[in-house]
């Protein structure tokens, strides 16, 4: 089967991205042919058959910049305008849509997170429409939706707000729901009587990750560490919701200078650098300017050389130096960095980030510190010290995540849930 897939920016390192390169790769397994159409094709090269750009579906075009711009952030007084630069566009990408799907002859379409997140608006109507004309069936990947973002996606334009309501989630009749949690499923049905699959984020769970190897064995002499030092790391940007500050809090109360704390993400998503600047203020209340680095410098999506002066390491390089990780974040769509954590057999210290951890992970039976409303209660710290430095619980409670993780959240449970999916929007 022709399947093509419809999203804003692929190629690169934000989450919805990552999870269609999977979703690609196992379709492709499958024995399905690939075909992409998207605003902007970032660094990596896709494995797919046919790949066309379409400029104005760009997030960071100047059509999707300046709607966003006018409908959320700094609205007109007339919003006439605006209606009609929504519908000009629409029209644009719409008839692309259109001569891509006659062009390539696709029997299948998959929009990835473009018919469920107000984030290019414009876009969002041309999919729609676009379905409408050809009457392809279409599977959305619902990632994120307008609700979960508070006021993001309010606008003082009551015109916006009703194109909001009306075009995000995409509701036709020849279009089909996957959605990442239990709680997107339940508020999708109670909100629009809309049935969805969750499809869970996965990992491959037949590669190796988080190994030592010879290009990141001397990592802790490249970020200017012992070789004695432990680590804990947080592979995670620095953002409010990822709650770093109980990780910092934590190497406070462990009370072992040879304990350290690796936050491996940058801050280039923290408005105004204010989430970063607390927890630098944090660091020195505390006196931990020696346990707790910020080195996003050291590492990208995957290992190079960058010189004679040092070398850049991917997340997998830092999973591997890794004696437990640290998840503390107040809300996730999902949880990719705890199936990262399994997947690299290191155990994982979490909150209990509602309303998708429980339901969603940790009710499977993987063994985890869990914290409530992020309080390091004494029994708590009593039990991610164990997992510290107990080293036989440590591979005991890694290994035994490995395999749970193999069973719920590798590429079989996707392909599973794939043939599903594909039975229902072609039946």
């Amino acid at each position: 089967m022709k399947i093509g897939i419809i999203i804003g920016r692929i190629g690169g390192v934000d989450g919805v991205a990552l999870e269609t390169e999977k979703w690609i790769e196992v379709l492709r397994k499958m024995g399905h042919e690939i075909i992409i159409i998207s605003g902007q094709f970032e660094g990596r090269k896709i494995d797919c058959s046919y790949e066309t750009q379409v400029p104005e579906m760009s997030f960071f075009s100047p059509e999707s910049y300046w709607e966003q711009k006018k409908a959320f952030f700094h609205p007109d007084f007339n919003q006439d305008d605006l209606l009609e630069h929504l519908h000009l566009y629409a029209k644009v990408i719409e008839d692309k849509i259109v001569s891509w799907i006659s062009f390539y002859n696709i029997d299948l379409l998959i929009s990835e997170n473009a018919s469920c997140l107000p984030s290019h608006i414009s876009m969002g109507i041309a999919i729609k429409n676009a379905v409408i004309k050809t009457g392809k069936p279409i599977i959305t990947h619902d990632h994120d939706f307008a609700w979960e973002r508070g006021d993001r996606y309010v606008s003082p334009h009551p015109k916006i707000n009703e194109f909001v309501v009306n075009e995000f989630p995409l509701r036709l009749p020849n279009s089909y729901h996957a959605v990442i949690n239990l709680h997107a499923q339940k508020t999708l049905k109670e909100k629009f009587n809309r049935d969805s699959i969750v499809v869970p984020n996965v990992m491959n769970f037949d590669k190796s990750y988080g190994q030592i190897t010879d290009h990141n064995k001397d990592l802790k002499i490249d970020l200017g560490l012992n070789p004695d030092d432990i680590l804990l790391f947080q592979i995670t940007r620095v953002v409010g919701r990822k709650g770093i500050e109980v990780a910092i809090n934590l190497i406070d109360k462990l009370n072992d200078p040879k304990v350290k704390l690796i936050i491996t993400g940058n801050y280039a998503d923290d408005a105004g650098n204010e989430y970063y600047m607390k927890l630098v203020d944090l660091i020195h209340e505390l006196k931990l300017s020696k346990q707790v680095h910020f080195a996003y410098h050291n590492f990208s999506s995957k290992s190079h050389s960058i010189g004679s002066n040092g070398k850049s390491y991917s997340l997998s390089d830092a999973y591997a130096h890794a004696r437990a990780c640290t998840y503390f974040s107040t809300y996730e769509g999902f949880g990719n960095a705890f199936v990262e954590a399994v997947l690299a057999k290191r155990p994982i210290f979490v909150n209990n980030y509602k309303p998708v951890y429980w339901p969603d992970i940790g009710s499977k039976g993987f063994k985890a510190v869990m914290l409530e409303d992020n309080e390091i209660s004494d029994v708590a710290l009593k039990e991610m010290q164990e997992v510290i430095y107990n080293s036989e619980l440590n591979k005991e409670i890694a290994e035994y995540n490995y395999q749970l993780g193999k069973k719920y959240f590798s590429y079989n449970t996707l392909e599973e849930k794939l043939h599903e999916l594909i039975h229902i929007a072609i039946k």
